[in-house]
């Protein structure tokens, strides 16, 4: 539903009433047999053109290959040193990795990249960069100080089979962070944050710090907030009123450095396999390690919608960047004054862009930074510059009003693909669908308390209830309705939910509730009130030993 809903409110296209265009557009729909052969295609023949008529690669990235879109979700990890970042990778693999490498001084020197092998194995950076089947060449541009502290960890893990992670070097200190790495670390990762889906940014709850070389590092994540997911490590050496302080403490100083008003996810626990230093609360990183790995099993899933987003992304500022360009090749003289008018033109770049948001209807968050384009600039011949070509500008919005709406289409067809099976699996994300052991997430939980035990999990509290029961209002031995919604409703919970357990408990569907029935109704009430959900179905091991056999004979008739 969600990609329909997106295909109907993008794709203008869709609403138009002349049928023979509708017709023209759905037979073309069959063009692109997969989302990533789509965007491939659109871009190179409609997007990459009007970047390379106006310099976008000069200015905003390199232009895109294949192996950018046909690429598994990749999932960035960055931190201080000594926060955890590599024993998190460790944990999610349940082994070792070749480089890896934990302790509390900074360990980890290089950007290491993990990913699905047959074998055990390292490619190193220089090598790596070189390789077309993959999408690191263009890290060739930081030079060799930077290949030499880049390399690729082969893994056979089944979990590197549905995404690609990156292990970074430790954020550095005091007075560590003075020291020159050699190479451009922020843009480093200004690199990786445009082409990955996830940015794991881990904190230490035990030793909450963020220095000036983070701050940077955070300031080359501009633009890719909606990516990013917090990680308070190690928060089993604190106690609760601690951990409260320190959260708090995290999100101050995160709010001085991000400057949207969305919150990113912050997640709390202790990842890794060694026992808690402190359980008092142990439920809460069980259920913030849950989310978590929910979170990371559905980026194979939502990694097309990714790439399209970002393309989009990228083809409206390719078309603003051709506007500024196209703006100042119009007014650059021929022959004489090309130095003064330059300067001229940079200096007054604030009101250029303000002329052409009004003139072009273009929103302010479309625009490069203002500060970021004036640099830029100053580092360009300008003569260089052409002007505007608008049929360029016009491929380039078909594209993004036609071509995406066709790739859009294929989405309810991934959706259904990855629906059918999951690929992120093995390692610790075996734990998250472990329905056999009583340690899997959400066991022995909420409805899922007393599952595959031999007793009746309502039976332990019945009699209480059968007490309850017997102080009320009965009609041949179960309660009259009147008196069962008197009772229920004194949980305060709201009246859809009351009605969905009065659905689950009257198991023999007669409109009443027997003793057994009004247990099953009291037990759900206390889950609900216990901060869990209700199912849709009464799982089997709920209903009442008394129902069974019947239950049994009408599920066969």
């Amino acid at each position: 539903m969600i990609y329909r809903h997106l295909l109907f409110n993008l794709c203008p296209p869709l609403r138009l009433a002349n049928s023979r265009y509708f017709t023209k557009w759905f037979q073309s729909s069959s063009e692109y047999t997969s989302i990533s052969e789509g965007l491939k295609k659109i871009y190179d023949s409609k997007l990459l053109p009007l970047e390379e008529r106006y310099l976008f690669h000069d200015f905003h990235g390199p232009k895109l290959n294949a192996p950018d879109f046909e690429a598994k979700p990749i999932v960035l990890l960055m931190g201080q040193y000594s926060t955890g970042k590599t024993t998190f990778i460790r944990f999610l693999l349940e082994r070792d990795f070749p480089g890896m490498s934990i302790g509390p001084e900074p360990t980890t020197d290089k950007f290491i990249v993990l990913m699905k092998g047959e074998r055990e194995g390292v490619i190193p950076g220089n090598a790596l960069v070189v390789d077309s089947s993959r999408q690191f060449n263009q890290l060739s541009k930081f030079g060799n100080p930077f290949l030499k502290r880049f390399q690729c960890s082969l893994v056979p893990s089944p979990v590197l089979s549905g995404m690609t992670l990156i292990d970074t070097p430790g954020i550095l200190s005091g007075e560590k962070q003075r020291v020159d790495r050699g190479y451009d670390f922020s843009g480093v990762l200004e690199w990786f944050a445009g082409r990955v889906d996830r940015i794991i940014l881990l904190f230490d709850a035990h030793k909450l710090d963020i220095s000036d070389e983070f701050k940077r590092s955070l300031k080359a994540l501009h633009g890719h907030e909606d990516k990013i997911r917090i990680l308070l490590n190690k928060a089993d050496k604190i106690n609760h009123q601690q951990l409260m302080r320190v959260y708090g403490a995290l999100m101050w100083s995160l709010g001085k450095v991000f400057t949207t008003p969305e919150v990113s996810r912050v997640y709390v626990g202790s990842f890794w396999d060694n026992p808690l230093e402190n359980d008092l609360n142990r439920k809460l990183f069980d259920d913030e390690k849950e989310d978590l790995f929910r979170d990371l099993r559905s980026l194979p899933e939502y990694a097309e919608l990714r790439k399209l987003n970002d393309l989009s992304k990228r083809a409206r500022l390719a078309k603003v960047h051709a506007y500024i360009i196209g703006a100042l090749a119009k007014e650059m003289p021929r022959i004489f004054g090309k130095d003064a008018k330059k300067k001229e033109l940079i200096n007054n770049l604030p009101k250029t862009y303000e002329q052409l948001q009004w003139s072009l209807k273009i929103a302010p968050g479309d625009f490069p930074d203002l500060r970021f384009m004036q640099e830029q600039l100053e580092l360009h011949d300008f003569a260089k510059f052409e002007m505007l070509d608008e049929e360029l500008i016009k491929t380039v919005d078909d594209m993004l009003a036609t071509d995406i709406t066709r790739i859009m289409s294929l989405m309810p067809v991934q959706e259904e693909k990855f629906a059918s099976s999951d690929t992120v699996s093995g390692g610790a994300f075996e734990n998250v669908d472990d329905r056999e052991s009583p340690f899997g997430f959400g066991r022995n939980e909420g409805v899922l308390a007393g599952h595959g035990e031999l007793e009746w999990i309502v039976a332990k509290s019945k009699p209480k209830y059968d007490e309850l029961f017997n102080t009320l209002e009965q009609v041949g031995g179960k309660l009259t309705r009147s008196a069962a919604k008197e009772e229920l409703l004194k949980s305060k919970l709201p009246n859809s939910v009351l009605s969905r357990i009065w659905h689950l408990a009257d198991v023999d569907r007669d409109g009443l509730l027997d003793a057994d029935e009004f247990a099953l109704a009291m037990h759900l009430v206390k889950v609900k009130i216990d901060g869990h959900d209700i199912p849709s179905e009464l799982p089997e091991h709920l209903v009442p030993p008394s129902k069974r056999r019947s239950q049994r004979k009408a599920s066969f008739a």
